[in-house]
């Protein structure tokens, strides 16, 4: 006689700013705020990377927490009583904005990100200036045609490390290096990065969320002027290099492929390709 084995999902309950709402046993605060439509900032998460929780903009009060408590990995518990807007998170949240904007460059940041310091009424300017600190004053680092690293952007959201080690890659080309004031992204004894064990996957690129990481030819059109965002075309297809169906968006300006992504909710790729899929589109307007 077979027997079909029946899975039950265990359902716990809590309140998020006044609602009660059922989630599955294991999701993240992050995941049930989605699921209510609850608007909340993220830099440092992503939904094909582990959370590392170094960011703190998507912070949240719970009750009887003695601290503000990361809602991208904190998991929902049956009974807890979450705030995301109070005036304890409003103000952390605009702080760490604050600070992060004050140390690095942000005009090439997410669209999302901007959005949300208007949103919270960051001030960046009132932390001092910028061109003061030693994370702005260092050149773009252009060792190859493909990407560049502009380490002045760059707010330590330790995506790249994971997307290029157990979440994606498996390569571990890069890593964070230093400690404190001193920590920083980094190759393998810091050696250039064609001497590194980088496979030039890119994916680091694709997860990046402030431009510190980007495709060479970004680079060299936004030197000439000629880079426009709002101009270009994003024409999804299938890369055509192996049979493993990789999902590539193609971002067209003035007729030309100027970069190449993969939406993070692709079943193949949930946003990772390799050399080919991302930088192998040159041959197509030569």
């Amino acid at each position: 006689m077979n027997e079909t084995a029946v899975s039950v999902t265990t359902m716990v309950e809590a309140t998020i700013d006044g609602a009660t709402i059922r989630v599955p046993e294991g999701s993240t605060i992050l995941d049930a705020c989605r699921r209510q439509g609850i608007d909340t900032p993220t830099l440092c998460w992503a939904e094909n990377l582990t959370p590392v929780n170094v960011c703190r903009v998507c912070v949240v009060e719970v009750e009887g927490s003695r601290v503000l408590v990361p809602s991208c990995s904190r998991p929902v518990e049956d009974g807890m009583v979450v705030s995301t807007d109070s005036e304890r998170v409003r103000t952390s949240r605009r702080m760490v904005y604050e600070l992060l904007a004050s140390s690095v460059e942000m005009d090439r940041a997410d669209p999302e990100v901007h959005a949300w310091m208007e949103h919270y009424g960051a001030r960046p300017e009132r932390m001092g200036e910028r061109s003061e600190i030693a994370t702005v004053a260092q050149p773009v680092k252009v060792q190859d045609d493909l990407y560049v690293r502009d380490y002045e952007r760059c707010i330590l959201c330790y995506k790249c490390v994971e997307a290029c080690g157990d979440d994606a890659q498996h390569t571990y080309a890069i890593a964070t290096a230093g400690r404190g004031f001193g920590a920083h992204i980094s190759t393998e004894h810091d050696v250039t990065l064609p001497d590194s064990a980088c496979v030039y996957c890119g994916n680091c690129i694709g997860v990046c969320p402030t431009g510190a990481l980007a495709f060479k030819t970004e680079h060299d059109m936004r030197l000439d002027g000629t880079w426009n965002e709002e101009g270009q075309e994003v024409t999804t297809t299938v890369c055509s290099f192996c049979g493993v169906g990789c999902n590539l968006e193609l971002h067209v300006q003035d007729e030309r492929i100027v970069k190449v992504t993969s939406p993070a909710d692709h079943s193949v790729t949930h946003g990772h390709l390799c050399i080919k899929g991302r930088f192998g589109w040159q041959h197509a307007q030569s």
